[in-house]
């Protein structure tokens, strides 16, 4: 018997509880900290929006600049290796016909 009218106190303070922290939820008060709070949480997320797209532009700026380094130093070496068989032709050239 202590047992069930142990189990049924903590029963009747959780429903206390539970009922009085519903009635506070639903207070004027409590809804106006709930729309500070949430209004907050917009202009933060419009806040980091606006960082990440700036940094995603930057990126892009770095990853086309990037692109056409590498295409630019592309050219150049097949230019130098280009230049380079056209000596070695000439060369072999040379030594044939001595």
């Amino acid at each position: 018997m202590k047992d069930f009218s142990k189990g049924a106190g903590w029963f009747a303070v959780g429903t206390l509880f539970g009922t009085v922290g519903l009635k506070m939820l639903a207070s004027k008060e409590a809804q106006k900290v709930y729309i500070h709070a949430t209004a907050a949480g917009l202009r933060i997320k419009d806040q980091a929006m606006a960082t990440a797209t700036t940094i995603q532009e930057g990126a892009a700026d770095i990853l086309a600049s990037a692109k056409e380094l590498n295409e630019e130093r592309a050219a150049k070496e097949a230019a130098e290796k280009e230049a380079a068989a056209i000596a070695d032709q000439a060369d072999t050239a040379k030594e044939t016909e001595e």
